[in-house]
């Protein structure tokens, strides 16, 4: 799959004779002397499979138009001394054959290697922005071409952000990248399943954000995708609420917006349900508003559909129901003109899915929103929120919080619902709230 990323990449570059510069990313230090867990660069990945520090992918194009290209694989070398702390390496004997790429070198020589490599190109694409030592390196290495110009070498001009191609191409998923999602997902699915049996009044959010990420790890998967958000009662009010640490109160609802990576694949997924098992009057009401919003966004994903589409369709269903339950007034088009229920709903209905969470892709095209095509993976997450603080409501609807959140992925012929095994539905929640026996996602 890698491979075919990466041979995919350097037909694009081909077509302009451009060299790219793709590095992963360094350990972080977390405090003092302890890192944190290292996790790849989303592209680095993409294009390689590999989740070493310290590394660098280069791949030059055929300036003569005819051959497919090299690929050279800057990575660190064995070290025994340094395994023993650290962990194992691959090193570069090794690469070539497990990586499948043309040649390995040794990071420690890369930015005395890159003049020479990157000699006769025009362009290159690397990304600036991320780590300010390196562009510095890369400022050097740009200049160290251009002074070859002088002995009639052509001279590297620009230095292009690879964005635009590359994460063109990560947002159409092949059916392998579609597989690591479908696991990811499955993951998320006994995930939230264990969650819901096991929540109980008087428990705290941190036992539930433990029992995920127990799921997470038991079922091999590479990590949460993103920080868990374990949100009870008027914690649901603050969307991306992280603390994690109050108890859970009888009466209440929690929020869980929670997903497992698969090979750093993502999964999304949120559901919201009564801590005791049973949604009173004003949280059914709102949270069957808020499934029929995601209900009728997801029936909306087909290709041709605009991305913007599911969004309205979604604040179409969430303002004629706030109205009807007399939460905001006005009509709906004087709601939505006046953006009156922004104080409820105060975000979009979705983003795209992938290696990131908030995987990379434009929204629009042309001036316009763009349109849905299959192999895109997005998520569905209408919600509605009403602050414990908000004085202009009724006091029988503060603190309650809801979004319910699916991945969907555009198929040929509609779409697929690939978290569709998490229940939503009132009876269905109610149900898995009681189980306390959740089964085990294959």
């Amino acid at each position: 799959m890698y491979a075919d990323h990466r041979r995919r990449f350097l037909e694009h570059l081909s077509t302009t004779g451009t060299a790219a510069v793709i590095p992963t990313h360094r350990s972080q230090v977390r405090n003092h002397d302890c890192d944190f867990r290292f996790r790849p660069n989303s592209d680095f990945w993409y294009l390689t499979g590999f989740a070493e520090p310290q590394a660098c992918l280069v791949l030059l194009p055929d300036l003569e138009g005819d051959g497919p290209g090299r690929s050279i694989l800057y990575l660190r070398e064995l070290d025994k001394a340094q395994e023993i702390w650290t962990g194992r390496r691959l090193g570069l004997d090794a690469a070539p054959e497990a990586l499948a790429v043309d040649e390995a070198r040794n990071i420690e020589n890369l930015w005395d290697d890159l003049p020479d490599c990157l000699t006769g190109y025009e362009e290159v694409v690397y990304r600036t922005g991320f780590d300010e030592a390196r562009d510095r390196k890369m400022g050097e290495v740009l200049n160290a071409v251009r002074r070859k110009a002088r002995g009639g070498i052509r001279p590297l001009t620009r230095m292009l952000d690879h964005a635009g191609g590359l994460h063109e191409m990560r947002l159409f998923k092949s059916d392998a990248e579609v597989e690591e999602i479908r696991k990811a997902s499955a993951i998320t699915t006994e995930a939230h399943l264990a969650a819901m049996s096991a929540t109980q009044p008087g428990m705290n959010e941190c036992e539930l954000d433990a029992l995920i990420e127990y799921t997470f790890k038991r079922r091999g998967s590479t990590g949460p995708a993103y920080t868990n958000i374990v949100a009870g009662g008027g914690n649901a009010c603050i969307l991306h609420y992280v603390e994690n640490n109050e108890a859970l109160r009888d009466g209440d609802l929690v929020l869980i917006d929670a997903g497992a990576e698969w090979n750093y694949y993502a999964s999304d997924v949120t559901r919201t349900y009564p801590v005791n098992g049973r949604f009173s009057a004003e949280q059914r009401a709102l949270y069957e508003l808020v499934l029929k919003a995601q209900m009728e966004a997801i029936e909306h994903s087909a290709p041709g559909v605009s991305f913007a589409a599911l969004h309205e369709v979604a604040l179409s269903c969430l303002v004629a129901g706030l109205i009807e339950l007399g939460l905001v007034s006005g009509t709906a088009q004087e709601v939505i003109e006046a953006q009156g229920y922004m104080d409820f709903f105060p975000h979009r209905t979705g983003h795209w899915m992938g290696l990131d969470v908030h995987d990379c892709g434009h929204y629009a095209a042309d001036g316009s929103s763009r349109l849905l095509e299959p192999g895109m993976v997005f998520t569905v997450e209408p919600g509605l929120y009403v602050d414990p603080n908000n004085q202009s409501v009724d006091p029988r609807w503060l603190g309650i919080g809801i979004r319910i959140e699916d991945d969907i992925l555009v198929t040929k012929d509609g779409h697929e619902v690939l978290t569709a095994g998490i229940p939503k539905s009132v009876e269905e929640v109610e149900a898995a709230c009681g189980s306390r026996t959740p089964e085990p996602v294959a």
